[in-house]
C-alpha cells in the first residue's frame, strides 16, 4: 500500500510540474480556473437563453396588447332590457325620441301634439298646449341634430316646434333631473302653407338662414313655401319673409309620404307603396320630374320609408323584410338618377313594421311584424345585432342621441326600455378591405377619411389604400436599393481591394446612422422641388449614367497596358467616381435644353396634360429615391457580410480549376452567400415597409390607390404617425389605427418568417459546396 500512495504522490506532483511547465500556474490554480470558465459559460448561456426568451416575450406581449386594442372592434351589440313603461298612455304617436341623457322620452301625438313621459316608468312629465286650436293632420322632422319637427293643420298652416331640455342637479352631479319644454324656433305664429286646406304630407328643412316647407293636400297637389330667416341681435326673436311660393309638379300616383332632402334640393315622393318619384327642386317647375324610380316588384310593398342620417340617403322598408339604401348619384349623360346602393335584411318574408336612425351614425334599428328587431349599419353593410323581443309587431322604435337607450313599442304590450352595447358598428372585413359605395359617391371606392368637420360625416375605414400606399413605398424603395446595394456589395467583397475596402465598407454603413427625420427633411424639402424643376435632367441621369460607364469601360479596355497597369488592382472603381459625377452634372445641365426641345419648355406639364398622368410635387419617385438611401446601407452591410464570410478555399479550388472569376462568383460564391443575400432582402423589405418619417414627409399622404410613379401616397406607419395624436382614445378611429400597426406586425413577422425558412433551405441544398 505504502508503495503504491509513494507513487500516486509522485503522479501528483510530476503533473503539477508539468503543467507549471506548459501553462506557468500550478495544476489546483488550473483546476479553478476550468471551473471559473465552466461557470462563466453556464452563466451566459443562461443569460443569453434569458434574453432570447425575453425577445420573444416582449414580441408577444406587443402582439397581445394590439390585440387587446383592436378586439372590441368585432365584439357583438348587445342589449339588455331595463324596465317596462306601465304608466306610458300616448296611443298613437307620429315620432318618439329620447333626449341625451335617457330619462325623459318625447312622443308626438296625432291628437294632443308633444308629450313628455319618463323613459323608465312612462309617467306623463309635461304636456304643452298648442298654440293652435286645430286638429293635426300632417307631421316632419328635420335632421337630428336640430331636434326640430314641424306640424300640419286642417286649416293649412304649419307650426315648428323644438323641444328643450333644461338640467337640474341635487346633492350631487349623479343626481340630476331633466326638465323639458317646448320651444317655438321660428315663433309661435303658425305659417301659412296652404289656402285654407288640410295638409296631408308634410316635408320641412331649416338651413342657415332658409326654411323650405313642402306640403300635400288630399288631392296630391304640392306646394312649395321658402322663407328667410333673420335672427335679432337684441332677443331671441325671428322674423320670417317669406321668398317663394311655388306649386310643384303633382304626385304621379297615390302619395304616401314627402321626403325633402336635407340641402333642399331633392324632393322624394313615396308613391303607391312600391315607387319613389325624384324632385330636383333647384330646375325650373316643369324639369323638375327628374326620375321615377320602381324600388320594389312583384307583390312587395314599402312598409316605411325615412332619411339615414345626413338627410341623403332614402331608407326603404318593404314586406320582404328588406331594408335597402337609395341616393341620388349621376349616370354617363350626367343626368340625376336614385340609385340602390345596397340591402340589408332582419326576417326574410316578415314585413317591417317600423325603423329609426341613429343620431350621430349611418346606423338604423328595425322591427318587423314578428316581434323581431335588428340594428343595422350601412358603411359596414352588416346586421350588428338581431333578437326577437316580442311575439306581436313593432309599432314604434324611440332611440337616444347616443344610440344607447332605445324604447320598443310592441302592438298589445306597454313599452320596454333597454340598454344597448354597440360601440364599433361601422367596422367590419367588407368595410375595411372591399370597397364600399359611400353616400354622394358616383361608385363603389376603396377610400380612406377618418374625421370631418360635418356632424352627418360617414366615417370611411378602409385599409386598402394604406396598405397598398405601404407597398408601393417599399416597391419603388427596393427598386432603387436593390440593384445598387447589391451590385456595390458583390463587387467590394470580391474584386476590391482589401485596403479599398476598409474605407469603403465602414462609410457605407455609416450612412445607417443618418436620421430618417433628416434624409425625410431633404426629401420634402430640397429633392422633390428638384425633381420638379429638373424632371428631364433627372430621367437624363438614369440613361447617360450608364451610358458613361459603359464608354468608360470600354475605353479603359482599349487604353496601352504600361499606362491601365499603373492603377492597382481593385482600385479600377476609383475612376468612376468622376464619371458618374460629370454624368449627373452634364444630365442637370442638359435638362432645361432638354425640355425645350421635345417637352415645350416643361416636361411636368407635357406629362401631366399630353400623357395625362397626374402630377404631384411629393411622389412616389421622391421616396423611392430617398428611402432607396436609407435602405440601401442595410441590404449592402448583410450582403457584402455574407460574400466575404464564402470559404476562400472554395473560391481559390474554383480558380485553380480554371474557372473565371466571374463565372467562380457566379457559380460559386453567390449560391453559397445565397442565404444571407435572401436575408438581406428581407431585412430590408421590412425596414421600407415599417419607415416612417421618409414617406411622411417626402409625399403628399394621399391615401389613394394609383400606381403612377408621379402621385403621392400614404403608408400604414404615417398615417399612424399622423392621426394617432388626434384620435380620441377607445374610439372606432383609435382602434382602427391601432389594427393598422397589427396588420404591419403580422406582415412583419410573416416576411421575417418566409425569409428564416427560405435561408435555412437555402443553407441545406449549397451547405455541401
Amino acid at each position: 500500500m505504502a508503495p503504491f500512495c509513494h507513487q500516486k504522490v509522485l503522479g501528483l506532483e510530476s503533473m503539477e510540474s508539468t503543467s507549471e511547465a506548459l501553462f506557468g500556474v500550478s495544476a489546483e490554480r488550473l483546476t479553478k480556473m476550468r471551473r471559473y470558465r465552466k461557470l462563466k459559460d453556464q452563466v451566459a448561456a443562461k443569460a443569453i437563453s434569458a434574453g432570447g426568451v425575453g425577445v420573444i416575450f416582449a414580441i408577444c406581449l406587443i402582439f397581445f396588447y394590439l390585440l387587446y386594442e383592436v378586439l372590441p372592434l368585432f365584439l357583438p351589440a348587445s342589449m339588455e332590457e331595463r324596465s317596462s313603461l306601465t304608466h306610458y298612455q300616448v296611443e298613437d304617436p307620429y315620432f318618439t325620441v329620447l333626449e341625451e341623457q335617457g330619462q325623459v322620452a318625447l312622443a308626438v301625438d296625432k291628437v294632443r301634439g308633444p308629450v313628455f313621459y319618463n323613459a323608465r316608468s312612462g309617467e306623463l312629465v309635461e304636456q304643452p298646449q298648442l298654440p293652435v286650436d286645430q286638429p293635426i293632420t300632417a307631421f316632419s322632422k328635420d335632421a337630428p341634430g336640430t331636434r326640430s319637427f314641424a306640424l300640419g293643420f286642417a286649416d293649412g298652416s304649419v307650426l315648428i316646434q323644438k323641444p328643450s331640455y333644461h338640467i337640474e342637479y341635487g346633492a350631487t352631479t349623479q343626481d340630476k333631473t331633466v326638465v323639458p319644454s317646448i320651444t317655438y324656433p321660428l315663433g309661435e305664429e303658425p305659417i301659412s302653407v296652404l289656402e285654407g286646406e288640410a295638409v296631408a304630407h308634410l316635408a320641412y328643412r331649416e338651413s342657415g338662414d332658409r326654411v323650405r316647407i313642402v306640403a300635400a293636400n288630399a288631392a296630391g297637389e304640392l306646394f312649395m313655401k321658402d322663407f328667410a330667416k333673420t335672427e335679432s341681435f337684441l332677443s331671441d326673436e325671428v322674423e320670417l319673409e317669406e321668398i317663394d311660393r311655388v306649386q310643384l309638379p303633382s304626385a304621379s300616383g297615390t302619395l304616401n309620404k314627402v321626403l325633402l332632402s336635407l340641402d333642399q334640393r331633392w324632393l322624394f315622393l313615396v308613391e303607391n307603396q312600391r315607387r319613389v318619384e325624384v324632385m330636383d327642386l333647384r330646375n325650373p317647375v316643369a324639369d323638375m320630374r327628374v326620375d321615377i324610380a320602381e324600388v320594389v316588384s312583384g307583390d312587395t310593398r314599402i312598409t316605411v320609408s325615412d332619411f339615414l342620417l345626413g338627410g341623403f340617403s332614402l331608407l326603404l322598408a318593404d314586406t320582404q323584410g328588406v331594408i335597402s339604401q337609395w341616393f341620388v348619384t349621376y349616370n354617363e349623360a350626367n343626368a340625376p338618377h336614385l340609385v340602390k346602393v345596397r340591402s340589408l335584411t332582419l326576417e326574410e318574408g316578415t314585413p317591417i313594421t317600423t325603423l329609426q336612425t341613429e343620431h350621430r351614425r349611418k346606423g338604423f334599428i328595425a322591427g318587423d311584424a314578428a316581434g323581431n328587431v335588428g340594428l343595422f349599419n350601412t358603411t359596414a353593410e352588416r346586421e350588428v345585432k338581431d333578437e326577437k323581443i316580442s311575439a306581436e309587431p313593432i309599432r314604434w322604435i324611440a332611440m337616444s342621441p347616443r344610440g344607447d337607450s332605445v324604447l320598443f313599442k310592441a302592438q298589445q304590450e306597454a313599452p320596454r326600455n333597454f340598454y344597448i352595447h354597440n360601440e364599433h358598428p361601422e367596422v367590419s372585413w367588407h368595410s375595411m378591405w372591399n370597397k364600399v359605395w359611400y353616400e354622394r359617391y358616383e361608385e363603389p371606392t376603396f377610400t380612406w377619411q377618418s374625421s370631418s368637420a360635418s356632424n352627418d360625416f360617414e366615417p370611411k375605414f378602409s385599409l386598402m389604400p394604406l396598405t397598398f400606399g405601404t407597398m408601393k413605398a417599399a416597391f419603388y424603395a427596393m427598386l432603387v436599393a436593390v440593384p445598387l446595394a447589391i451590385c456595390g456589395a458583390i463587387y467590394t467583397a470580391y474584386f476590391m481591394a482589401p485596403s479599398l475596402r476598409t474605407k469603403v465598407k465602414p462609410t457605407i454603413e455609416l450612412m445607417e446612422a443618418m436620421p430618417t427625420v433628416i434624409l425625410g427633411f431633404l426629401a420634402g424639402l430640397w429633392l422633390a422641388p428638384l425633381v420638379e424643376a429638373h424632371l428631364a435632367g433627372v430621367t437624363s441621369i438614369l440613361v447617360l449614367t450608364p451610358i458613361f460607364i459603359i464608354t468608360a469601360a470600354f475605353l479603359w479596355s482599349r487604353l496601352p497596358r504600361e499606362i491601365s497597369t499603373r492603377v492597382p488592382d481593385g482600385y479600377v472603381p476609383v475612376i468612376l467616381i468622376p464619371v458618374v459625377v460629370l454624368a449627373g452634372a452634364l444630365s442637370m445641365w442638359l435638362s432645361d435644353p432638354i425640355e425645350m426641345a421635345f417637352f415645350n419648355g416643361s416636361m411636368r406639364d407635357w406629362v401631366s396634360h399630353d400623357l395625362g398622368i397626374d402630377f404631384d410635387q411629393r411622389n412616389s419617385l421622391v421616396v423611392g429615391l430617398a428611402m432607396g438611401f436609407a435602405v440601401i446601407p442595410t441590404i449592402f452591410s448583410i450582403t457584402e457580410d455574407a460574400i466575404f464570410a464564402v470559404p476562400k478555399g472554395l473560391t481559390q479550388g474554383s480558380l485553380a480549376l480554371g474557372a473565371t472569376p466571374w463565372q467562380t462568383l457566379v457559380r460559386v460564391v453567390m449560391p453559397t452567400a445565397s442565404p444571407g443575400i435572401f436575408s438581406a432582402l428581407m431585412i430590408g423589405l421590412g425596414r421600407a415597409v415599417g419607415e416612417t418619417m421618409i414617406v411622411l414627409m417626402a409625399t403628399g399622404n394621399t391615401p389613394i390607390m394609383d400606381m403612377n410613379i408621379f402621385e403621392g401616397l400614404r403608408t400604414l406607419s404615417a398615417n399612424i404617425a399622423v392621426e394617432m395624436p388626434e384620435a380620441e382614445v377607445d374610439s372606432t378611429h383609435f382602434r382602427i389605427l391601432f389594427l393598422s400597426g397589427l396588420v404591419l406586425f403580422i406582415f412583419t413577422f410573416m416576411v421575417n418568417t418566409t425569409a428564416e425558412v427560405v435561408r435555412q433551405r437555402l443553407r441545406e441544398k449549397y451547405g455541401s459546396l
